[in-house]
């Protein structure tokens, strides 16, 4: 997993809430055994109606999904956010995330911020008024910023320092292998062990 400091980019106003993993990636979608190559079942059953969101020229490349609240709720697919960045997208924004969803997507990689719905209102308005408006998600300073508007986010610590240094579970795992390996060369030799 790579650090995350900050990222620019544009980005989309998805004005859905209560969107569902179903939703983000259909079922049919699940039977690959890779973990890429999901973007073309994002929001498919939308996708097919042509003034989708996200089927408009002037959203395309966008980096960053500002989404209505409740968003990643239902089943616990990791594929919902799989699919979100083999699509391109690096963050979501919303008022509220299905935890589920919001763990996940801190494990993959995928920055999932938390501001009211007066702040996604303001995102949504400003990048509809202007597409190519950059929005700043800056991890450290926990903001938000589109042209002069600057909103903090919510984020938990734990999530947020592994974000910043680049470690999902494994790598924060491994990075006591010193103490792992020093336990491990201690057991008693008549007791199992896992290889």
């Amino acid at each position: 997993m790579e650090k995350f400091i900050s990222h620019t980019g544009t980005a989309v106003p998805f004005r859905q809430s209560n969107v569902d993993t179903d939703q983000i990636i259909p079922s049919e979608y699940l039977k690959r055994i890779t973990r890429n190559g999901f973007e073309d079942g994002l929001f498919a059953a939308w996708r097919t109606e042509e003034n989708f969101v996200l089927n408009k020229e002037e959203y395309k490349g966008a980096s960053i999904l500002i989404a209505g609240p409740n968003f990643g709720i239902g089943s616990s697919r990791e594929h919902a956010v799989w699919a979100l960045q083999d699509y391109g997208f690096a963050v979501v924004i919303s008022p509220s995330f299905a935890d589920i969803f919001r763990g996940n997507a801190g494990n993959a990689g995928l920055v999932a911020i938390v501001v009211d719905h007066e702040a996604v209102e303001k995102l949504w308005d400003i990048v509809e008024d202007n597409p190519t408006t950059p929005v700043t998600v800056d991890l450290e300073a926990r903001t938000v910023s589109a042209g002069e508007f600057i909103v903090t986010f919510q984020i938990d610590d734990h999530t947020r320092a592994r974000l910043l240094e680049g470690q999902d579970e494994i790598a924060l795992t491994l990075a006591h292998a010193k103490e792992i390996d020093a336990y491990e060369s201690a057991r008693p030799s008549w007791r199992p062990l896992i290889s």
